[in-house]
């Protein structure tokens, strides 16, 4: 069987982390890249990372041409957070009957929040045969998938408080833009005023899955914001964010049923976090029958878990039905060791 073969639109921090997985695994074959970074456009993959593991695919900003030309198997998408913008680039490598991953958060569960760009972006993929999932490590793993999958040894389920507490410094310019890392306090307040600050891009993704997978529905969502202002000058490859200044974004959420708060969320992020002392950590608490406990630390690596979740659930969305995708759609992910060839089902 012949390598599975894979294009990455966007060669940030996320697209460069999946490349270096890529190439430390059997079986598969970068056959594009594109990105429209002046930097990295016309080098190589392997001259980009500077990698042993050779890998001669060159950096192009035309994406109709990479697509065209290689007839990849699926395209890791890593250019977007939100539903609107990814829309028209899945719409694009769709059409030309290609499955596609993508890191934008809203896709995670984007049904709740984008009901008519759902059903549009499945019936699209049930069209031309192709499936579309959005994951990454938060919403798509730590804060939803795992709370369920704690779920299924459980008899009954009354209360849910999740939490993680995490480190933003994997990530690249455009979440440290989302959670304003380095903006003054005023100019924060000024970005709520204008409701140009995203914070965390995920809650109600996040929080309509659980609901889902659980069979219940929600009859209130909420969610808040408060800003992580830092103490000394931290510093980041992608951000800087002087003393005073936001290093982040704590973000809550709840979701209710009739007057019941059943599943609270809480999220701090923020760079360096362990220049002032904070700990990172994942911890889910679900009440019923039993109990659950489960503490995670130091965190699940934002920037690793993100690339890893994608890479891995490569085959999975190969191997799945045509249509739009969540986790809660998939097989669980899990690490390939192995020859990624020998995960894909064939009709041989």
């Amino acid at each position: 069987m012949r390598p599975v073969s894979i294009v990455i639109w966007g060669f940030g921090a996320m697209g460069q982390g999946m490349a270096e997985m890529l190439l430390t695994k059997k079986g598969i074959d970068i056959v594009g890249v594109c990105d429209i970074n002046e930097r990295v456009v016309g080098k190589s993959v392997s001259e980009v990372l500077q990698m042993d593991q050779k890998c001669d695919t060159k950096i192009q900003s035309n994406i109709d041409l990479i697509l065209d030309e290689t007839k990849p198997d699926i395209v890791l998408l890593c250019t977007d957070s939100f539903v609107k913008g990814a829309y028209p680039k899945i719409k694009k490598i769709v059409e030309k009957k290609i499955n596609v991953i993508t890191t934008a958060e809203e896709m995670a569960y984007p049904y709740q929040s984008h009901q008519a760009f759902s059903e549009e972006m499945d019936e699209m993929a049930k069209k031309y045969g192709v499936t579309i999932l959005g994951t990454g490590i938060n919403p798509g793993f730590v804060m939803d998938l795992l709370v369920l999958c704690l779920s299924g040894t459980m008899k009954d389920v009354k209360h849910i408080d999740v939490k993680r507490v995490n480190s933003l410094s994997p990530f690249g310019p455009a979440v440290m833009e989302e959670q304003g890392v380095g903006d003054s306090l005023e100019k924060y307040h000024e970005r709520i005023e204008n409701n140009d600050l995203a914070g965390h891009v995920g809650f109600n993704q996040s929080v309509h899955m659980i609901f889902k997978g659980l069979g219940i529905k929600p009859t209130r969502f909420e969610q808040q914001m408060s800003p992580i202002i830092t103490n000394v000058d931290r510093k980041t490859k992608y951000a800087f964010a002087k003393k005073g200044t936001l290093a982040g974004i704590n973000m809550t959420a709840q979701g209710y049923i009739e007057d019941d708060l059943f599943l609270n969320m809480d999220h701090p992020q923020q760079i360096e976090p362990l220049q002032e002392g904070v700990k990172t950590g994942d911890y889910i608490d679900i009440k019923g029958s039993p109990d659950i406990h489960m503490a995670i630390t130091p965190e699940i690596d934002g920037g690793l878990g993100t690339i890893a979740i994608c890479v891995n659930m490569i085959p999975h969305v190969i191997n799945a039905r045509p249509g739009l995708k969540t986790m809660i759609d998939l097989p669980i992910p899990r690490a390939i060791l192995g020859d990624m060839r020998d995960m894909i089902e064939t009709n041989e």
